[in-house]
C-alpha cells in the first residue's frame, strides 16, 4: 500500500527524533495499521508513549503544538496526557500514559504497558514500534468500535498465517 508522501515524510522526522532521544513510544491508529497491511488511508499520526514521553515530544516539537499536552481532555472511555500537533497540514496526536475505562466495571485500567504490547516491524527502511494487533483489536472492541476490532482481528490472523 502506498502512503501519502507528506504523511510518510512527517513520520520519518518524528521517528528519527524519538529514536535519537530514546523515548519509549509506539505508533498506533490508522498509520500503524496501514503499515501492517490494513487497507486504510491514514490521514494523521497517532503516537502512544508514557507520561514523560508525551511532554518530551511537546518540547521537541514545540513549534508544531496546536493543543499542549495535558489531562484536560479526558473522555468517557479514555484519558491520557493528550497533545495535538500540526506538521504543515499533517495532524499528530500524542497520548501519554493512556488509561482505558473498563466497560463492565467503569473503573480506570492501568495505563497501556508499551513494553508488554509493543512489537517492531520493518517499514521503508525504518524499525517501527507498533502495538500488537491482538491488543489493538481488543482495545477497539472494549471501546465499542466493533468494525475496526474485526478488521484488526482479521489482519492479525492473516499476518499469523503468512508467518508460518
Amino acid at each position: 500500500m502506498s502512503l501519502p508522501p507528506r504523511l510518510l515524510e512527517v513520520f520519518r522526522l518524528i521517528h528519527a527524533r524519538l529514536e535519537a532521544e530514546g523515548i519509549d513510544w509506539a505508533l498506533t491508529g490508522s498509520l500503524a495499521f496501514a503499515m501492517q497491511g490494513l487497507e486504510a488511508l491514514p490521514r494523521d499520526i497517532d503516537i502512544q508513549t508514557d507520561r514523560a514521553g508525551a511532554y518530551r515530544f511537546e518540547a521537541l516539537f514545540r513549534e508544531h503544538v496546536v493543543h499542549p499536552v495535558g489531562t484536560d481532555r479526558a473522555g468517557e472511555r479514555v484519558r491520557s496526557h493528550f497533545g495535538d500537533f500540526d506538521f504543515g497540514g499533517v495532524a499528530v496526536q500524542v497520548m501519554g500514559e493512556l488509561h482505558k475505562r473498563d466497560p463492565l466495571t467503569g473503573e480506570w485500567e492501568e495505563p497501556t504497558d508499551l513494553q508488554r504490547h509493543r512489537r517492531f516491524l520493518e517499514f521503508d527502511g525504518m524499525r517501527v514500534p507498533v502495538l500488537d494487533l491482538a491488543y489493538e483489536a481488543e482495545s477497539y472492541r472494549r471501546m465499542g468500535r466493533l468494525e475496526r476490532a474485526a478488521q484488526l482481528e482479521a489482519l492479525a490472523a492473516r499476518r499469523r498465517r503468512s508467518a508460518l
